[in-house]
């Protein structure tokens, strides 16, 4: 199938209309078995894919690499070709860097890395995508550590955004590789709205001197409606007239409106998305939870088999997982009420918080030895009682992302992306 850019796809979404309005859904890479449950559901549905990878998750080995299976870009890209041609996938899909740019990686944040020195890795880690076929790059410069609990300058991020763009565009031109899109912007992560009139007033300006340097504009600028995920739910308000107008703003500009955080969303919140106008939506934690859930339900039936002699040993799946997801530290971001400043040995004193935490924070230790090993035995152990562990993972995987194909009216849009 021919594959058309993303900017592309934006501007025929913009012209659907009626029963064929529809919004994208940019999925998380969280595993493996993801990438496998997301092809399989759009060779049913078909759909377009965006795989959205931070540089936390997906990175080069000599910026600190990636925690998704040890991904670097590469090894990302193969991952999923290796994925789409066991399952005879053949649709559309996208590799998509979500939330790219200078200070994207914890330890460059932590570190408080001056400011050219976090823009030049950020540059390396775009260069790199570029290299690897990513078809969309996020340039996000605003993870700023100097400006810590402050909505960075408007101004500013704009400086930063046109650099990010013109050094990526000429080096792309230099190598002869293809077009690729763009999406710019942040949220505001304390679940604040974006004004419709700094929205409109970013886009006026950023497309201002994209023009004078003759820079593509992006397909996606990003707006936060009122999204923000904490344990394992949506706690912020998703505002529909602020959907409205900022999906109106963006589409009199000819870019699609992307909002971030949507996980866990109310399904008559997602139904009426592609009425709003929200071109595309971001979910990356609660498929990880799905995962991690599938996985504790699996440790349950092997030791239900173990107590009818079944099987010799049950696998320490159940166990492992909750050290190294409380271990890893990984869950503080998502928590509330000061249950961030936790010990790992306050928390292993109370069942129902780690249990919690496991379910939010499991994804990030899916590649760690122990685990492996021990989902071999749990995998293992089931086989050899006529059950498919990997089967029913991702079966659930599958369940939960098809909720957005749904409720998004995805089903036949590639289809219609190709007329």
């Amino acid at each position: 199938m021919h594959k058309i850019t993303l900017n592309e796809v934006v501007k025929k979404m913009l012209t659907l209309k009626g029963k064929n309005k529809a919004s994208l859904l940019g999925i998380g890479p969280m595993s493996i078995n993801l990438l496998k449950a997301s092809m399989l559901l759009a060779k049913e549905k078909n759909f377009p894919l965006m795989f959205i990878a931070s540089r936390n998750q997906v990175d080069a080995d000599e910026l600190g690499g990636g925690y998704v299976c040890s991904w670097d870009q590469k090894r990302f890209s193969d991952a999923i070709k290796k994925a789409a041609d066991e399952i005879n996938y053949t649709g559309l899909y996208y590799l998509c860097r979500d939330h790219g740019g200078p200070w994207q990686r914890d330890s460059e944040r932590n570190a408080h890395l001056p400011e050219k020195e976090a823009m030049t890795l950020g540059k390396k880690s775009y260069i790199i995508d570029l290299i690897n076929n990513f078809d969309l790059l996020h340039i996000d410069p605003t993870k700023d550590p100097y400006t810590v609990g402050k909505v960075i300058d408007m101004n500013v991020n704009i400086d930063r955004t046109v650099e990010l763009i013109e050094y990526v565009e000429k080096e792309r031109i230099a190598r002869s590789l293809p077009a690729i899109s763009y999406e710019v912007g942040t949220e505001e992560t304390n679940g604040g709205l974006t004004s419709s009139e700094n929205y409109e007033k970013f886009i006026k300006a950023l497309t201002s001197r994209l023009d004078e340097k003759n820079l593509p504009h992006p397909a996606f600028i990003v707006g936060n409606t009122g999204t923000l995920t904490r344990l394992t739910e949506n706690v912020g308000h998703v505002d529909s007239t602020s959907c409205k107008k900022l999906s109106s703003i963006a589409k009199k500009y000819d870019v699609g409106l992307k909002e971030h955080n949507g996980d866990y969303l109310d399904d008559a919140i997602l139904l009426e998305h592609p009425a709003l106008g929200v071109t595309a939506m971001n979910v990356a934690p609660e498929f990880g939870t799905v995962e991690t859930q599938a996985y504790l339900k699996l440790t349950q039936v092997e030791n239900r088999l173990a107590e009818q002699g079944l099987l010799d040993k049950a696998s320490d799946l159940h166990k492992v997982l909750q050290e190294e997801a409380v271990k890893s530290g990984r869950w503080k971001k998502w928590m509330v009420d000061g249950k961030d400043k936790l010990s790992p040995e306050e928390i292993f004193k109370d069942k129902k918080l780690t249990l919690l935490i496991t379910e939010i924070s499991g994804h990030y230790t899916f590649n760690n030895d122990r685990v492996k090993q021990e989902t071999a035995k749990l995998y293992d152990n089931l086989a050899a009682n006529g059950i498919d562990g990997e089967k029913y993972v991702i079966y659930k995987i599958k369940n939960s992302i098809d909720r957005y194909v749904e409720c998004f009216n995805l089903k036949g849009l590639t289809s219609k992306l190709m007329k």
